[in-house]
């Protein structure tokens, strides 16, 4: 009888396969990371190839590592980099240009030709999502202009298209030899081509763009079985897509309108659940598919993209060299009782939620002789804080609902002084769960679903437990102090740069 679910967690800097038993706790994990490939300012790339070597690499590891056999996996999972945008050639296999990244900022220019007829929200009523850089829509268009050949092939049926998920559900399954060409509706909803309600293609965002429908993946449900492996397993079930940050919501167990969290990755990501409906955004938020259930109608949510949080410390890192090891910012960040009036906004890649600014660019204010390296790690720490506070209060203003707690994972979520601040510039309980890698976890919970692992939710929501809980203990006084000062280094940062056609 087959015992575990397992997970493929392919993130922006690195590939995972993790394994889970019935009860959510990890059994075996193994993780490899890619290049990052920045061929000019702005231009941020990853080698499809390379993630599709990682990731069959790590599946083999974690299972050797746990001397599992391909026949003890009920189900396999995917989670994904959302938006990250690549078209391959399905006769060979082979990508015909790098993947552009959530981050990459080339199509400013398209940005700003859409949005001068009708504003960047022209696309909200049918996408939910304004024009942005971020989404896969126009990164696709941009390739298939700037691609020798590629229109044409699309046209002709001889370009796929898909966001990282369909790339490794294609290879999974056989490739050029029969591979499936599917996305989930929580992936197709990143790419500014889906229509909310319909939860299909809209031929009006086709003709806009300029996409031939001919290479998009077929739109399926979150959790349904979609077929089975071919390497480097065979035989076990395919059977959950959801992008990133839906699978953390999802793994969260966030099923009642008004839960939220958010994830402390490369970037952070909060989502609210808001229910059967979508909920229009006026705050700069974006609404989004949360999950849909195979037969079931779909969960909408709120998010609130942040382009650049753990990606700070790791920019601290590695182009300042201020810490040799990720881990060690929070220790030199308590070198310090505060941030000694400096505020850091990293709009390495323009301000995403609630801003939407792609012309902002990072900077550092409050600078004095006083200040000392501490003091900006202290900085780097508390963008994160204040970014995520600037989201719940645009979900409140928009949902009605105040949040109650914010349940957190992902990496930065071992910081205890990061979750401390946190907690104090929100003025309400931060919490973290007993099993962090939610987003896998979401994964996982998909494919058991589809498979009979796990019969319902309720079986999941059992299975969710509190770690800790970080209460605020901050002066109101001092918080809206705090606050204020953030507010007026981000209005610093923007218009710094012109975008160009």
């Amino acid at each position: 009888m087959a015992d575990y679910v397992g997970a493929i967690d392919q993130g922006t800097t690195s590939s995972r396969f993790i394994i889970f038993d019935r009860r959510g706790n990890i059994v075996a994990t193994a993780q490899r990371e890619h290049e990052q490939i920045y061929p000019r300012p702005g231009h941020v790339e990853h080698d499809p190839a390379e993630i599709w070597r990682n990731t069959q690499i790590v599946m083999r590891e974690a299972m050797e590592s746990a001397e599992i056999q391909p026949s003890d996996l009920v189900s396999i999972g995917i989670t994904n980099q959302r938006e990250t945008t690549l078209i391959w050639d399905p006769r060979t296999g082979q990508p015909l240009h790098n993947a552009l990244v959530w981050q990459d900022t080339r199509v400013d220019g398209l940005v700003a030709r859409f949005a001068r007829d009708g504003g960047k929200d022209r696309f909200r009523a049918v996408t939910g999502l304004p024009l942005a850089s971020y989404f896969s829509g126009l990164k696709l268009a941009w390739l298939l202009d700037a691609v020798p050949g590629a229109r044409e092939k699309a046209q002709a049926g001889d370009v796929l298209f898909g966001n990282i998920d369909a790339w490794l559900v294609w290879n999974l399954t056989g490739g050029a030899q029969g591979g499936l060409h599917v996305t989930d509706v929580t992936n197709a909803s990143r790419t500014q081509l889906m229509a909310l309600k319909t939860l299909d293609w809209d031929e009006g965002m086709l003709s806009a763009f300029g996409i031939p429908r001919t290479m998009l993946p077929k739109i399926v449900s979150s959790s349904e079985v979609y077929g089975e492996s071919r390497t480097p397993f065979v035989g076990v079930p395919i059977a959950g897509i959801l992008g990133d940050q839906q699978a953390a919501l999802f793994g969260q167990t966030c099923f009642k309108p008004g839960e939220a969290k958010n994830t402390y990755g490369t970037g952070c990501f909060v989502l609210m659940n808001t229910g059967a409906d979508p909920v229009p955004s006026t705050s700069g938020l974006v609404t989004t598919v949360g999950y849909k259930l195979d037969g079931k109608p779909p969960v909408y949510a709120l998010e609130g993209s942040i382009a650049i949080t753990g990606a700070l410390v790791q920019w601290l890192r590695d182009n300042l060299g201020i810490i040799r090891d990720s881990g060690d910012i929070e220790g030199l960040a308590r070198t310090v009782s505060d941030n000694g009036d400096v505020y850091f906004v990293p709009a390495f890649s323009g301000l995403y939620a609630p801003h939407w600014r792609e012309s902002a660019r990072g900077i550092i204010a409050g600078l004095t002789r006083y200040a000392n390296k501490g003091h900006i790690a202290r900085a780097a720490l508390e963008a994160t804080a204040y970014q995520t506070r600037e989201v719940l209060e645009a979900m409140a203003k928009d949902s009605g609902i105040d949040i109650k707690e914010l349940r957190t994972d992902g990496g930065m979520v071992r910081n205890d002084l990061l979750m401390q601040f946190q907690a104090d510039i929100l003025d309400v309980p931060v919490v973290r769960p007993k099993v962090t890698e939610t987003t896998a976890l979401g994964a996982a919970y998909a494919a058991g679903l589809a498979t009979g692992y796990w019969n319902s939710p309720d079986d999941l929501i059992s299975n969710w437990g509190v770690d800790h809980r970080w209460h605020p203990n901050m002066a109101a006084e001092q918080r809206n102090t705090l606050f204020t000062a953030w507010t007026k280094a981000v209005e610093r940062s923007f218009d710094w740069t012109t975008p160009r056609e």
